[in-house]
């Protein structure tokens, strides 16, 4: 009995050791195991149980929405809502544009009444200026030495283009409206007034009253080489000698 207890015993123990010794071998095989896969590439897959529910959940990302409205509500039209309106830049430069033209239009409108204006006071003030000139009774005596006397009363009298009054006349028209004091007609322009009267032959034969005249300039003659003529608006009307005549002249006997 006791060998055979003995060989019992023996047994148990080595069932035993084996027993702890397979599961020693199969606990440090399993993470090589997985090592061994992760390296390979293979995919190890774990599931999981999770319990079941019956209970509904609320869709948070849904969109929330209400057609509820006021019955009396207005929302007006497409037409009227306020847009914000941008413009290109060629539209800025086009606006631009137009301003400056505007501005420049303005400008212009603005000189030319101011012109006006400046142009209707010196025009007034020639007219005043002319309603205050005297004139001088011419004496009843028409003779050539008479009209001269007449016509130095008016030294300095104003010069004025195309002008044949005491207001304001030219070379020409000074002449034209002295000699039509003492009833003479003659033509207003210089080169008209070379044909007038007789000719006279030389400066010599001249006599107080006669008229020197080439295409350019007229004049009275008044005695000893000199003359009394309009000259220019800075000098106005004026004695002087024959020089005032660039190149020749005639001299014409009226009276």
């Amino acid at each position: 009995m006791v060998a055979s207890d003995t060989m019992s015993i023996a047994r148990r123990f080595t069932s035993i050791f084996a027993v702890v010794t397979v599961s020693a071998m199969l606990g440090a095989a399993v993470p090589a195991a997985s090592a061994g896969n992760a390296v390979a590439g293979t995919t190890v897959t774990a599931t999981r149980s999770f319990p079941k529910t019956t209970t509904a959940k609320r869709d948070f990302l849904a969109e929330h929405t209400s057609t509820d409205i006021e019955s009396n509500a207005d929302w007006g039209g497409i037409e009227s809502l306020d847009v914000p309106q941008t413009e290109s830049q060629a539209e800025k430069d086009q606006k631009a544009q137009e301003q400056a033209k505007a501005e420049a239009q303005a400008q212009a409108a603005q000189e030319q009444a101011q012109a006006q204006a400046q142009t209707g006071a010196q025009a007034a003030s020639r007219s005043s200026e002319r309603a205050n000139i005297s004139v001088p009774t011419a004496p009843a005596s028409a003779t050539g030495q008479a009209l001269a006397d007449y016509a130095l009363q008016f030294q300095g009298y104003p010069y004025v283009a195309g002008g044949n009054t005491p207001s304001g006349w030219d070379c020409s028209g000074f002449v034209q409206w002295v000699f039509a004091q003492f009833g003479v007609s003659l033509p207003h322009y210089s080169g008209a007034q070379m044909s007038v009267g007789t000719a006279v032959g030389s400066i010599a034969e001249a006599a107080p009253g006669d008229i020197i005249v080439n295409a350019q300039h007229a004049a009275i003659y008044i005695g000893n080489g000199m003359v009394i003529n309009a000259l220019n608006p800075a000098q106005g009307t004026q004695v002087t000698s024959l020089a005032v005549f660039s190149g020749g002249y005639a001299i014409r006997r009226v009276l």
